[in-house]
């Protein structure tokens, strides 16, 4: 596989970067992966996989994650979308392929509906489309451990707060999945000067999934037992955009890209491609799949991001 690429850009006078995977011999636009808040652009290894062979795979420290500079308080999304359109635009083509997951899928679908020309194909998972007033609430205590220096405890919150604990719905590497979660908010934390400032912005965002959008392909999916926003209410949402597609991944919740990694990623692959979906395995009864590369309990997780 070729060496990555890692590239520096400013927006607004906030230094980023973006990293790029090239493919020697393309079949689709390039692939941008906008990710969590704290999810920088080294936490896609599946993408990598299974996106690699057929594009030009982008992850990117936007403006507020990662290495990049963090966000001024008070800033809106404009800049993100800006962030965005100057990797479109520094890698030279006139249109790229755009995942966005959770925190990531408002600025993917901002820059949708800012500059649909540019935007080839859109895929959108775990989609914070609604959060109610009693969720704010639960994620702002786990925020007030900030002011008391509690990063263990607003760690375990905020995983927690994101996940479905209902021991009566099957969700798969559930508890490897929570431990993983945990632990990298921890690292981010601990590690990353403007996490916390990442992480209060994020869970405070209020993000605008109205106004609907056409002229592009769009590909909506949710994991069946997601709590943060119900899969009715994200189809709800994948409705508003013309043509899409909304489909359910099953055991799994908001985490699914950490549950069913490869199995996410196997599902955009054939989008970006234009190829079928009803044979990706995302859609099959999970006890159904061969799991040969099944990690264990003690394997690495991609990286987590809200």
């Amino acid at each position: 596989m070729p060496d990555e690429i890692i590239r520096n850009l400013s927006v607004h006078g906030l230094r980023y970067s973006y990293r790029i995977l090239p493919q020697p011999s393309p079949r689709t636009d390039p692939v941008i992966v906008l990710g969590g808040a704290l999810q920088g652009m080294y936490g896609w290894p599946q993408m990598d996989e299974h996106l690699g062979p057929r594009a030009h795979v982008v992850t990117a420290d936007l403006p507020g994650m990662g290495g990049a500079d963090p966000l001024p308080p008070g800033t809106g999304d404009d800049i993100l979308y800006a962030a965005v359109t100057g990797i479109i635009n520094d890698l030279g083509v006139p249109r790229v392929n755009l995942f966005g997951f959770s925190y990531g899928t408002s600025i993917a679908f901002g820059c949708a509906r800012r500059n649909p020309g540019r935007i080839a194909r859109l895929v959108l998972g775990g989609v914070p489309a609604h959060i109610s007033d009693a969720q704010r609430t639960q994620w702002g205590r786990a925020v007030d451990r900030l002011g008391a220096g509690d990063m263990e405890g607003l760690a375990t919150l905020t995983a927690e707060a994101l996940m479905c604990l209902d021991p009566d719905r099957n969700v798969h590497r559930r508890e490897l999945a929570r431990r993983y979660v945990r632990r990298s908010f921890l690292h981010a934390l601990t590690h990353s000067p403007h996490a916390a400032q990442s992480l209060r912005r994020a869970l405070g965002h209020r993000p605008d999934f109205s106004g609907g959008l056409s002229g592009v392909p769009a590909l909506v999916f949710a994991g069946e037992h997601d709590t943060v926003t119900s899969p009715e209410r994200q189809r709800a949402f994948a409705a508003t955009i013309d043509g899409s597609r909304f489909l359910t991944i099953g055991d799994s919740d908001h985490w699914v890209v950490l549950e069913r990694p490869d199995d996410v990623a196997d599902l955009a692959a054939r989008f970006f491609s234009d190829l079928p979906l009803e044979p990706a395995p995302a859609l099959w009864p999970l006890a159904a799949l061969p799991r040969p590369r099944a990690r264990t309990a003690g394997a690495a997780l991609p990286r987590a991001g809200g």
